[in-house]
């Protein structure tokens, strides 16, 4: 930590040695698409390196600080005008052909057992983790799609927040 605070090339090392395996596997557990991830990581990692001064351990751990940054880099990048307009401009075929590629059960991505962790939810609350973290909604946006009252949508979600945590505690 002190080495990248003071912008030390070997501690950016260090942290994309120790640390890029499992900030592909949230970013391309996000996007879906190799190609894209090696983008993305790229960001991250900049972007890391640029916010370290940032990072306050009192709010919490390192890793979790970069996941998020990883995580919200990642939606960002969905939501962005290129890369829906990419989509827009693919041609069909290309797309079809490319769906295993795309999958969203390439397990290899699953880096920390996750989706073990997440079948000891309900399935009502494994659909609200999966539209929110991975797929970027709001929860507005999950109350919209899933045709249930914000309130409803705001309880499930905590609720399946704390029984989460409660399922990770086994894997700390």
């Amino acid at each position: 930590m002190v080495l990248l605070k003071e912008k030390n090339e070997s501690g950016f090392h260090y942290l994309y040695d120790h640390y890029a395996g499992a900030l592909y596997g949230v970013i391309l557990r996000i996007v879906q698409s190799k190609e894209y991830t090696e983008e993305i990581i790229q960001d991250v990692f900049v972007k890391i390196w640029n916010a370290i001064h940032q990072y306050d351990s009192s709010k919490g751990r390192f890793y979790t600080w970069m996941i998020n940054i990883a995580r919200n880099t990642a939606i960002d990048y969905l939501k962005s005008k290129g890369f829906q307009n990419e989509l827009k401009n693919q041609p069909l075929p290309d797309f079809v052909y490319n769906s295993k590629e795309l999958s969203t059960t390439n397990h290899s991505s699953d880096f920390i057992g996750f989706n073990n962790v997440l079948e000891g939810l309900e399935v009502d609350k494994q659909e609200l983790i999966n539209l929110a973290y991975y797929q970027g909604y709001t929860q507005n946006e999950i109350s919209e799609k899933l045709k249930i009252p914000l309130g409803t949508v705001k309880t499930k979600m905590r609720n399946a927040l704390m029984k989460l945590k409660d399922l990770l505690k086994d894997y700390q």
